[in-house]
C-alpha cells in the first residue's frame, strides 16, 4: 500500500498538550491502534504509513481536536471511542454527542452524552413514554436516566421521581440484618441516592426526600399504586420475574414517564425463572410510545479496562451460544 504523510495543525500550544495527552499517551493510543508513525514540530504533529491508516489517524486526531475545543475531557476511553468511530466510518457521531446538555449538577457541572449510544438513548427517553435501557455496566443507563428525571422535576414536568429496584437477595442473603426491608435493600438502592445528591445537592435532596417529592423503595413497595405525574425509573430490571415486571409496567398513570434499565447477562433470578426485562423488551417492541435502546461494550464510559472486560465476556458467551451451550 501507498506511504504517505499528512500534516494536522492544533492551533496553539496548549490544544496540542492536551492532544498529545501526559507523556504522549493519546499520541501513542493512536499511532499503536492504527500503525502510523508520528513526530511533533511546534503546533504540527505530522503523520506517516499507509495510506488507510494515515487517513483513519488524521481523522481521529481532528476528532480529538473538536473536542479539545469544545471544552470536552479527552481520556484514554474517549480516545478508543474516537478510533472505533472513525474505523465504522461514523466519526461525525463524536459532533452529535457532543451537542446539547442533558443537565446541570448541583455544582453547575454540565453533563453531556459521551458516546452516540448514550445520545440515542437519551433522545429515546425525551419522545418515549416508556424506554427500555439495555446494556452492560458502565454505559450509563441509571445515571442518565436520573438525570433526565431531575431536568423533568425542575422544569416543572412531574411532581415527582420514584426510583425503584427489585430486592432479588431479600431473603436468605439480607434476612439475618437488622431492620425492615427498607433498611435491608438500601444498599442495593445506593447507586440511586448517590446520582441525586448530585444532581440536587445534599440539602435539596433531602428536603424533597422528606416532603415525598423523591422516592426510592424496593420494587415490592409499587405494588396496588397507580403512579401519576411521576418520572419513574426501575433500575437492574433484569432481575424482575415476568409477574413483577408486568406489575410495574401497569402501575403508570397519566403524566407520567417509564425507564427500564437492566443488563440482561447479569440476572441473579433463582433457577428456573425467567427474566421479565427479557420478556418485556420481546412483546413490547412494537407499541407505539415505547422504546428499547441497546447499549454496547462501545458505550461503556468507566475505566477503559471495563470496555475490555465486558467484550471478553461478550466474546466468551457468542462461543458458547455457537457451540450450542445456551444457558
Amino acid at each position: 500500500m501507498e506511504q504517505i504523510k499528512r500534516t494536522i495543525d492544533a492551533g496553539n500550544l496548549d490544544d496540542m498538550q492536551r492532544l498529545l495527552g501526559t507523556f504522549d499517551e493519546n499520541l501513542n493510543i493512536v499511532t499503536r491502534e492504527l500503525g502510523v508513525q508520528a513526530s511533533v514540530d511546534g503546533v504540527l504533529l505530522k503523520l506517516s504509513g499507509d495510506e488507510e491508516n494515515v487517513t483513519l489517524a488524521a481523522r481521529v486526531l481532528e476528532g480529538i481536536l473538536k473536542l479539545i475545543r469544545a471544552g470536552e475531557t479527552v481520556d484514554k476511553s474517549r480516545i478508543v471511542y474516537c478510533i472505533e468511530l472513525a474505523r465504522e466510518g461514523n466519526l461525525e457521531g463524536i459532533e452529535q454527542v457532543m451537542s446539547g446538555v442533558v443537565a446541570i449538577t448541583s455544582r453547575g457541572k454540565q453533563i453531556k452524552c459521551k458516546t452516540v449510544g448514550q445520545k440515542k438513548y437519551v433522545d429515546a427517553i425525551k419522545k418515549n413514554t416508556v424506554v427500555f435501557g439495555v446494556g452492560p455496566a458502565g454505559t450509563g443507563k441509571t445515571y442518565l436516566a436520573v438525570c433526565l428525571a431531575v431536568s423533568a422535576y425542575k422544569g416543572k414536568q412531574v411532581e415527582k421521581i420514584i426510583l425503584t429496584r427489585p430486592a432479588v437477595e431479600a431473603g436468605e442473603k439480607l434476612g439475618f440484618l437488622p431492620g425492615d426491608l427498607q433498611t435491608k435493600v438500601d444498599p442495593y438502592l445506593r447507586p440511586l441516592y448517590d446520582a441525586l445528591q448530585e444532581m440536587f445537592g445534599m440539602e435539596t435532596y433531602l428536603k424533597l426526600m422528606e416532603k415525598g417529592s423523591i422516592e426510592i423503595a424496593p420494587l415490592a413497595y409499587m405494588r396496588g399504586r397507580t403512579l401519576s405525574n411521576a418520572f419513574i425509573i426501575l433500575d437492574e430490571a433484569q432481575n424482575t420475574t415476568c409477574e413483577q415486571m408486568k406489575m410495574f409496567l401497569t402501575r403508570m398513570g397519566d403524566g407520567s414517564k417509564m425507564v427500564i434499565t437492566g443488563d440482561v447477562t447479569q440476572i441473579d433470578l433463582p433457577e428456573g425463572k425467567k427474566s421479565g426485562l427479557k420478556q418485556a423488551v420481546s412483546i413490547l417492541k412494537n407499541i407505539e410510545g415505547i422504546e428499547t435502546v441497546t447499549l454496547t461494550a462501545k458505550d461503556v464510559v468507566r475505566h477503559p479496562l471495563v470496555m475490555q472486560i465486558v467484550r471478553a465476556y461478550e466474546k466468551e458467551s457468542q462461543r458458547h451460544e455457537s457451540a450450542g451451550g445456551r444457558k
